[in-house]
């Protein structure tokens, strides 16, 4: 592919959806930047785009050859609103599609795993983002970042269950080659960061780098599922501390290559990401 397409990105205005965004843009790539709103983005074509108002769709997908698909954020289910919207998305003439997955949900597995497993059926170029759990769940507007700044605390089940935390600026340099380069790479795409931590481990670099103390308060799975609740759906809520017993278990204990395999650098550390984010918060 070239820089001739255009890409849709699905999520503009999101953690990697906005980064992903301004990376095509930064290199020259003709992009429509979805988001509900059709909130406008520099050097980006805005589109208005709902998951829940199929009416949005035609629009965005107008023009385009390719597309990064954000599924719907909180939905436990999501293959029934997605499916549909890729199927019109390769009737319409897009070519490759790159969906964000997450390292924990495998091909066929709960929520978007469904998703991940229908998409070499409805497309040719495909593939599948698995980053790990972001470095920005600490330092932008994600309750653990909103908990370090209010009570000085980080809330999991995930006792000394370790991970290889992953900057969203990695995930979305991995998102602009598998989206642009002339070959798509390998179509399932574990992404980490370059070591892994325990949370108890995140709380101290955040502690040093930021001088403000933090500590890591351990949850029980059903604490953790009751407290999410209040903000999302309970299925969700589960599914959620579920994954914070499964990291318990040792279930994202890794790292991979990835990022430097596709972008040619390293990707980065826990250290600096919180130096950057924090430094920009202030």
């Amino acid at each position: 592919m070239t820089a001739a397409g255009t890409t849709l990105v699905i999520g503009a205005t999101g953690t990697t959806g906005s980064r992903t965004t301004a990376r095509l843009v930064a290199a020259g790539h003709r992009v429509k930047a979805a988001s509900r709103r059709g909130t406008p983005l520099p050097g980006a074509e805005p589109v208005r785009f709902d998951w829940f108002e199929p009416a949005t769709f035609d629009g965005a997908l107008a023009g385009a050859d390719r597309v990064y698909v954000v599924p719907p954020v909180g939905e436990p289910d999501p293959a029934p609103v997605v499916l549909p919207f890729l199927r019109r998305a390769r009737a319409a003439g897009v070519r490759r599609a790159v969906l964000l997955s997450s390292s924990a949900v495998p091909e066929g597995g709960p929520a978007v795993g469904v998703v991940h497993r229908a998409l070499p059926g409805l497309f040719d170029e495909w593939a599948v983002l698995r980053p790990s759990w972001f470095m920005q769940n600490f330092t932008g507007r994600h309750p653990h970042a909103r908990s370090i700044r209010e009570d000085g605390v980080i809330l999991t089940a995930t006792g000394r269950g370790r991970i290889g935390f992953v900057d969203a600026d990695d995930i979305a340099a991995v998102a602009v080659h598998a989206l642009t380069d002339d070959r798509v790479p390998d179509g399932d795409l574990v992404l980490t960061g370059p070591e892994t931590l325990d949370h108890d481990e995140v709380a101290a670099v955040v502690t040093e780098v930021t001088g403000r103390p933090v500590v890591h308060r351990r949850l029980t799975h059903d604490e953790l599922r009751d407290r999410l609740a209040a903000w999302v759906p309970v299925e969700f809520a589960a599914l959620l501390a579920g994954m914070d017993r499964a990291i318990e278990g040792g279930a994202e204990d890794r790292t991979t290559d990835t990022v430097r395999r596709l972008t040619g650098r390293p990707p980065r550390s826990f250290r600096l990401v919180v130096a950057r984010e924090w430094g920009r918060a202030r």
